[in-house]
Order: C-alpha cells, then sequence, then structure tokens
C-alpha cells in the first residue's frame, strides 16, 4: 500500500509525524494483538514486511508466498488503517527516534545530514525543504492525538494505492473490494480539514553546519578529516519532458568516491571521474545526484575533500556546473544513455523495485510507463536537449550544503557568482597588505 502522505505534507503539523508512522508500522492492529502476531503471521506464508517514509510517499509492503494474497492484503489494510498506537508503542518509537538522530550525528557518512541540508537550502520552510527526521525537541509532543488527527487527513482513499507484483490484477481487484472498500478507519472518516495542496516554492539559499569532523572513524584506518559541500540548482519534476534528459545528464556527470573501483553503472567514463577525481587526487568523493518529485526536482554534486583545500573543491564543482552546458560529446552522450537503460533494466529485474516503481508511477500519474516507453524516451535525448535543460537550470539561485570544518569556505554569494560566470571561476580575493 503506498500512501501520498510524506514529511512534505508536515507543514500545518509537528514536524516529523512520517518518521513516528513509519518506526510504527506493523505493531498491534485491530485484529493483531502485537508485532510478534503479525510476524508469526507472515511467516506462515514465508512472508517479510517493511515500511518506509519519504518527502512524498508513505509505503508499507509486505513480500509473501501468492497463496496468502488474502492473509496479506487483510493485514496491510488493517495495519495502514487500523493501528493501536498504544502509549507503550509510542513511547518506544520515541526513543527509537532518539537513538536514530544520535546514530545520524555520529556517521561517518554524511550523505543522509547532507541531503537533509541541501533540500532544506533549496526549498527554505516548504514542501520537501521540511525536515524527514522527527527533530529532538518534537519527539515528546507527538502522541496518538497528533497522529490521528494527521492520519485523518492524509489516509484516505484518494491518496492510496494498492500495489501488487507476481499476482493477477483480478485475484489483487477482488482483496481490495474484500479488505479495503469501505473500510473504516480507527481515526473516523470525517471531513479532512487540513490538506496540504502547496507546490513546491524552490528557494535556493545556504545552510551550513559547523562540525569537528576529525574524529569522526573509528578504527586503525582513520578517515582522515574531511568537510562536506554539496551544491545544487533546480531541476524538472518527474511529470514534465525535462525529466528524461535530466536522468541522462545525472548519469554523464556520475562520480563516486575516490576509492569505488567503478563497477556497473559506476562508470569510469563519467565527468566527475575523469574531470575531477582523476586530475584532483586530494578529492576523496564527487558524486552527481537526482532528486525528482511531482512538482520539483534537485540536481546536485556531493564533493568532500580536507579543510584546506575548501574554496578549490567548490570551484571545481562550480566549473563543472558551468561545463555541463557546454559541448556534449556523442560518445559520451551514448554511453550515459545506454547506462541509464541498462541501470533501469537491471533494477527492474527485482520485484520489490517493480512493485515501488508501478506504485509510485499510479500514484503520482494514475498510469505507468513501461519500461520500453522509457528507453525510447531515453534514446531520444540530443546533445541540444541536455544544453536546454542545463541552461535553464543555471539561471537560478543554488542551493547549498556544507558540514565541516568551513574556515575557507567562500561566501554564498561568490559561489552565485561562480555560477552566473562564463568559466564557473570564484571571484578572486584580493588581500589587503600593511
Amino acid at each position: 500500500v503506498l500512501i501520498n502522505s510524506g514529511s512534505r505534507h508536515e507543514a500545518k503539523y509537528l514536524s516529523g509525524i512520517s518518521h513516528f508512522l513509519e518506526k510504527l508500522a506493523f505493531s498491534s492492529t485491530a485484529q493483531f494483538g502485537s508485532k510478534d502476531e503479525i510476524l508469526l503471521t507472515l511467516e506462515k506464508h514465508g512472508g517479510i514486511c517493511d515500511c518506509q517514509a519519504s518527502r512524498d510517499t508513505i509505503m508499507y509492503a509486505v513480500s509473501a508466498d501468492a497463496k496468502g494474497l488474502d492473509t496479506v492484503v487483510n493485514l496491510l489494510a488493517d495495519v495502514a488503517l487500523q493501528p493501536r498506537l498504544s502509549d507503550e508503542e509510542i513511547e518506544m518509537t520515541r526513543t527509537a527516534i532518539r537513538f536514530e538522530l544520535e546514530d545520524l550525528n555520529m556517521r561517518p557518512d554524511p550523505e543522509p545530514l547532507l541531503t537533509e541540508m541541501i533540500h532544506a537550502a533549496a526549498y527554505r520552510d516548504n514542501t520537501v525543504g521540511l525536515n524527514r527526521f522527527c527533530p529532538l525537541e518534537n519527539t515528546d509532543k507527538i502522541d496518538r492525538e497528533v497522529l490521528h488527527s494527521y492520519l485523518r487527513n492524509y489516509y484516505t482513499p484518494d491518496r492510496m494505492v494498492l500495489a501488487g507484483v507476481g499476482i493477477e490484477h483480478e485475484q489483487l481487484v477482488e482483496c481490495a473490494k474484500k479488505h479495503l472498500l469501505g473500510a473504516e478507519p480507527v481515526w473516523g472518516s470525517g471531513q479532512t480539514k487540513d490538506v496540504d495542496r502547496s507546490v513546491a516554492q524552490y528557494t535556493g539559499g545556504i545552510v551550513k553546519v559547523e562540525k569537528d569532523m576529525s574524529d569522526v572513524s573509528l578504527g586503525p584506518t582513520p578517515i582522515p578529516e574531511l568537510t562536506h559541500i554539496m551544491i545544487g540548482l533546480e531541476s524538472s519534476s518527474f511529470l514534465e519532458e525535462d525529466f528524461i534528459p535530466f536522468a541522462v545528464l545525472n548519469m554523464m556527470m556520475g562520480g563516486g568516491g575516490s576509492f569505488s573501483a567503478g563497477g556497473p553503472g559506476k562508470g569510469m567514463f563519467t565527468r566527475l571521474y575523469l574531470n575531477v577525481l582523476n586530475r584532483h587526487h586530494w578529492m576523496y568523493n564527487a558524486t552527481s545526484y537526482h532528486h525528482s518529485y511531482e512538482d520539483t526536482g534537485l540536481l546536485c554534486i556531493h564533493a568532500s575533500a580536507d579543510p584546506k583545500q575548501v574554496r578549490e573543491m567548490v570551484e571545481i564543482i562550480t566549473r563543472e556546473f558551468i561545463l555541463m552546458a557546454g559541448a556534449v560529446g556523442e560518445v559520451e552522450l551514448e554511453r550515459a544513455k545506454t547506462q541509464l537503460k541498462s541501470m533501469l533494466m537491471m533494477n527492474l529485474e527485482s520485484r520489490p523495485v517493480i512493485f515501488e516503481d508501478v506504485g509510485r508511477q499510479v500514484l503520482a500519474t494514475n498510469t505507468r510507463k513501461l519500461p520500453h516507453e522509457l528507453c525510447a524516451l531515453i534514446s531520444q535525448v540530443k546533445s541540444s536537449d541536455i544544453k536546454r535543460v542545463v541552461t535553464k537550470m543555471l539561471h537560478k539561485k543554488p542551493a547549498v550544503a556544507a558540514l565541516g570544518d568551513l574556515t575557507d569556505l567562500p561566501t554564498y554569494e561568490h559561489i552565485q557568482a561562480a555560477l552566473s560566470s562564463k568559466d564557473g571561476r570564484l571571484p578572486r580575493m584580493y588581500r589587503l597588505f600593511r
């Protein structure tokens, strides 16, 4: 079951509700007395369950033997619409979230933190810029009443999709009619009144966190102290035609850590490998990411290096952004398109991915584009399309996230100036000598 509900919908609520719901999933319900009962029921059909909340979707998923279809749909309906949310479970969730927040700040891999920061910088205080993790001060404020109020507004039939893979469509429809049609949720079916329908407003901006990263790594081979920078620009939503050229561009930029050996889909021929990691041995990481939602998107590059080289690192990244708008070689374009297609096909070998793909597409567009249709669209991308989408993207204000020792970080205005210049260079700083 996929539900159009996530941290982006929490504008009128306490931040962190989706994080709570994700942790509370598959706990006791009207029919099942505890999490153990649910797991035992699933075990009879060789099943496993999982819940994942993202910025725009929450997904309750079960993989089990097809013979257990009726049991599974009944269980999913119960978990989504009839959770007990006992005081004890909510208290345990608070503890789990506090532990997770603590762990998040201690991890050597700053990826989750940086992703939060770049979204907060790009969409200041709105929709996808809202925090996906529950802030520490809200853990005690979120209780059953708050959760019910939120669920009443967002867990409504028009915002839900039941998706299945490996079963006949008719069977799934029958089960949906039996267990979900007309099901009365535990919070009642009153009128929804606080549904946030706001569209993402891209603001650009900078979010900095000064943090001592010198003791992050444990173990005999310590990771050197690094400063992490992420620079992003608004791209396009996955409903727009430009989404495909952006996906190809992201593949073309590629990149990774300086230690990764390439592997399928990594691409030693991507620009961030060839132009950045191969030339600047002191850079530990340069990776391109593309986040896309139904009303906006964000293309960003994450880079990390020694704190003393932050300024140089920022300039290398801004230059790469400017070079995106330049000439695109026929060979590199074809390679990126082939890589994107092969990645798409390889991912769709696994059933959980197909399930998520079907569910998310139907939730957003009411239809599903089949893999061969997507491959045809990828094949049609020309170098002029890349140039067009990049030129449009470079007119926007940048979003910047910076984590670590930021003594040498250029100012936001300088980064913005570099991205609007012809060569991507930072304005020179003149030191006055007496």
